[in-house]
Formats: structure tokens, C-alpha cells, sequence
């Protein structure tokens, strides 16, 4: 006796196989350009981060992990404050430029990188991309930041650290003990104790920048703007005749 299948059930196997083989296709073509150069940087540090989140969520791991109790030395919480993310825990700013930087690099590598033959140029190009991604990504991850650090100043009874870097207007003078009021200048209705010292004591309307938290006195230690700023600028000096040291040693 002879089989005979009929048509829609032909039709119906290859249309399976068809769809089986374009989903194979699709899957290929993602994988690529996740472990393209520079997109595979991304693909690295977004699952790391995708945990981080997770564990903060679990209340496994801390929202202010990078955060320290001053902004002196060189660490990433005052690496980010020197870059303009004050007001947020540094893993909030990093994310969020982690996020428009892999989300630039992504469409510059679908709408440029792929279709180019670079072969060992790749590399460079790439490094040039990431360089490129992360200075446009600047900007735009600081302005939302500074969107979500009112949500932070509101409950900043549960985030001291990163207040560290907020410009306050000191409300009176310090007292006998060197304690002041102050409020910030972006948002009045958050209110900050300062504690000064001999020397840098707070004064009425002055505007300051937070610079340290005390635990033991639940206050900040602040400076002077123009200070603050002059002494930014002094340690970028520093570095950048380091940077220029160390160069030279390395040719010589």
C-alpha cells in the first residue's frame, strides 16, 4: 500500500524546519556581535552588574559598596564625584554608564562595525569606540543621576556616604562645639549637620562642599567650594605630571 502525505502537512514540515533554521540563523548572528570587539566588554559587565543588583535586592550586598567615609585618596567613589556623579552611590552611576555606554557601542557596531572588513584594525577602532561610547555616555548617565539623587537625598537617613560631594548652604554659623546646620543647594528641604575644626569653621550663607562623613556624629566635614575646586584641580595636576613621569621613564 502506498503512503501519500498530503500537502498540509508537507507545508506544515518545511514551514518547522524553515523557522528551526532562521531561529539557528538569528541566534548565530546575536552570539557574533555579542562577542565582537568592543561589545564583548559589555557582554562581561552587564551580567557582573545584572548580580551585583541582584544581591543588593536580596540584601545580600550593600547600595553604597564603593562608597567611603571621605572623598581623600583615590578610590572609585571619588573618582565618580571628580567626574560629576555627586548625590548617588557610585554602583548607581557606574551602572547607568555602563548601560548608555554598551547601548551606544551596540548600535555603532549594527549600523557600523559589522558591515566593515577591519580585520587587525578592529582592535584599535574598537578601543577608539569604547574611548568615544563612554565620553558621550558621561554627560547623559550624570544628568539622570542628578534626576535620581533627590529619590536618595529624600532617604538620605539611609545613605550618608553618597551626600559625599553636595554643595549646602550653611544656614548659621558654628557654635561654641563647631556644629552648623546646612541644606543643600539643589534641594532645601534635605538637611545636613556639619561638624568644622579650628581653622574651617562653617559660616552663615557660605556655600560648601561635603567632603567626609562622621558616623560617630552622624555629621559631615565640608570645605570651602572654591577650595574644594582648587584643590580637584591641584591633584588632577599632580597625576597628569605622573602620567608624564612615568612616560618618560618607560622611553628612556
Amino acid at each position: 500500500m502506498q503512503v501519500t502525505h498530503s500537502p498540509a502537512v508537507i507545508s506544515y514540515a518545511e514551514m518547522t524546519v524553515t523557522t528551526a533554521m532562521l531561529g539557528g540563523a538569528v541566534m548565530e548572528s546575536v552570539r557574533q556581535i555579542l562577542l565582537s570587539f568592543p561589545l564583548v566588554v559589555f557582554s562581561a559587565l552587564l551580567p557582573l552588574l545584572l548580580i551585583y543588583w541582584l544581591l543588593v535586592a536580596l540584601r545580600l550586598a550593600s547600595l553604597e559598596l564603593f562608597e567611603r567615609d571621605s572623598l581623600k585618596g583615590d578610590h572609585l567613589a571619588s573618582s565618580m564625584v571628580a567626574l560629576g556623579f555627586a548625590g548617588v552611590p557610585a554602583s548607581v552611576a557606574l551602572t547607568l554608564l555602563v548601560v548608555l555606554a554598551g547601548a551606544l557601542t551596540l548600535a555603532v557596531e549594527l549600523m557600523l562595525l559589522r558591515w566593515l572588513s577591519l580585520g587587525m584594525m578592529r582592535v584599535p577602532v574598537g578601543v577608539g569606540v569604547l574611548w568615544l561610547s563612554f565620553v558621550v555616555a558621561s554627560p547623559l548617565a550624570s544628568r539622570v543621576c542628578a534626576v535620581l539623587s533627590h529619590h536618595f537625598q529624600r532617604r538620605a537617613s539611609g545613605h550618608y556616604r553618597c551626600l559625599l560631594g553636595e554643595r549646602v548652604r550653611v544656614l548659621e554659623g558654628a557654635d561654641a562645639a563647631g556644629w552648623a546646620r546646612a541644606v543643600l543647594l539643589d534641594n532645601a528641604e534635605c538637611e545636613v549637620k556639619l561638624r568644622g575644626k579650628v581653622g574651617n569653621m562653617p559660616r552663615a550663607g557660605e556655600v560648601r562642599v561635603l567632603v567626609k562623613y562622621v558616623a560617630q556624629q552622624n555629621a559631615y566635614r565640608s570645605v570651602d567650594e572654591a577650595n574644594f575646586l582648587e584643590a580637584r584641580a591641584h591633584l588632577r595636576r599632580i597625576r597628569l605630571r605622573r602620567g608624564d613621569d612615568n612616560g618618560a621613564a618607560a622611553l628612556s
